[in-house]
């Protein structure tokens, strides 16, 4: 039996995201364009002593308790099975939290293709998905590993054309946007009637990039549209736009942007915004274009 297993779990971007309005379960309909990008956490699973379930993690801003995601895969897993063997997880964070990038949900999914391979596989995909979905909205995209349009709660998916080629900057504030306050947000607004201004399109190819969480979170965070208007006027970008609840922004690079203009990007965006901004050069993940 197999002792140890180690694996990558890539973070993720919205190229699109509406909300289609409110289901009866509480929870808001979606459609999103969902795809995984180069820059991922890693993690490794090994097969732990008694029946504990321990998690050890990089950032002491992680909590490693039952309430982390990574530990609640694990227990549903074991739960679905019927093991009760101990399982010792190693988490190395590269994907802040906080950041609309999906790090938690992808590293719920890593945890639940590591231990499936570690215990010889008892479980049909069918079943992981399900487990998955029982976890959260975003996690069974991630069961996929490539780009796809997410329905429903987000547990619907449909295989999505690749994209084309592309660079992309990521940049975060120090500050997370909260994902639940985020869409009560958006069904406040929508209850009021308010209306969205509408900007200039922006596309991938022939895709329309559209968030409909950016209107509540830049209410708030004022920084965010702010930034967001500054990277469309950049000479090297070709769209600039929040991913999922925030915080994190995305500039998608233009094909033909020399590298001295990315560098001169990174540098515009630390001496506008301060030291404070975590960036991140990536592009997406080896399946998705």
């Amino acid at each position: 039996m197999t002792e140890r297993i180690s694996l990558s779990a890539p973070a993720k971007i919205n190229i699109s995201l509406r909300i289609l309005g409110k289901r009866p379960d509480g929870f808001h309909e979606l459609e999103t364009l969902m795809v995984p990008i180069g820059l991922a956490d890693e993690i490794e699973i090994a097969h732990g002593a008694g029946k504990e379930i321990s998690l050890t993690c990089n950032d002491p801003e992680i909590p490693v308790g039952p309430d982390n995601l990574c530990v609640k895969a694990a227990e549903a897993f074991r739960e679905a099975t019927g093991l009760d063997h101990g399982i010792s997880i190693t988490l190395l964070k590269k994907v802040p939290h906080g950041a609309g990038l999906g790090g938690g949900s992808s590293d719920a999914v890593a945890v639940l293709r590591g231990l499936n391979e570690l215990f010889d596989h008892p479980l049909v995909e069918e079943e992981l998905h399900q487990i998955a979905a029982s976890l959260g909205s975003d996690i069974p995209f991630f069961l996929g590993q490539c780009p796809a349009w997410c329905r429903g709660r987000g547990e619907i998916l449909e295989p999505a054309p690749a994209l084309p080629k592309r660079r992309l900057l990521l940049i975060k504030p120090p500050f997370p946007v909260p994902t639940a306050w985020a869409y009560k947000r958006y069904a406040e607004l929508k209850a009021q009637g308010a209306t969205v201004p509408r900007e200039p399109a922006q596309h991938l190819g022939e895709l329309e990039i559209i968030n409909d969480l950016e209107a509540p979170v830049f209410e708030k965070y004022l920084l965010l549209p702010v930034m967001k208007q500054w990277l469309r006027e950049q000479s090297g970008v070709e769209s600039a736009f929040m991913t999922g609840s925030g915080s994190t922004m995305v500039a998608v690079i233009k094909p033909d942007a020399a590298s001295d203009e990315i560098i001169a990007l990174k540098q515009g965006i630390t001496s506008e915004f301060g030291e404070t901004m975590w960036i991140c050069e990536t592009g997406w993940d080896s399946d998705a274009g």
